[in-house]
């Protein structure tokens, strides 16, 4: 697992939260970063959250507000994994495509509905064992 993104109500409400426990992050175009151990916490809008992982906009839509994501070092990864996946009996609700970040993505949902990125981002560097590291986003 690379990225735990949480889908919230109010962005600014939730980076502030998370900075009072401590919590750093870094915000690029409306989307939070925080560095976790080998993975990254991603505070996002619940609605654009859910219209990104194949829900549509409705809140209720049968989307859990939480999207967990596997980033992988290469665009076929990405599809071998949805592959196995989906003949593992998941759901695809955005079939691997180009982002609009330059990588390649695609989100399935596991038999309970939860709800999986797997993702090559070359943005985001992994380490040799997988962990990811946020990169800085500083653009002054």
């Amino acid at each position: 697992m690379s990225l735990i993104t949480l889908g919230v109500a109010d962005v600014s409400r939730a980076r502030a939260f998370y900075a009072a426990m401590g919590w750093k992050g870094q915000e690029v175009e409306g989307t939070v970063f925080l560095q976790a151990g080998g993975l990254a916490l991603v505070l996002w809008d619940r609605e654009k959250l859910a219209v990104d992982c194949g829900f549509g906009a409705s809140p209720d839509g049968g989307f859990g507000g939480i999207a967990l994501a596997h980033n992988v070092r290469s665009s076929p990864e990405v599809d071998e994994v949805i592959s196995a996946a989906e003949n593992a009996g998941a759901t695809v609700t955005r079939p691997p495509a180009e982002t609009f970040y330059g990588g390649y993505a695609g989100v399935f949902t596991d038999p309970d509905g939860h709800a999986w990125e797997i993702a090559h981002n070359p943005g985001f560097p992994l380490a040799e064992d997988g962990a990811l590291t946020v990169p800085d986003f500083d653009t002054t």
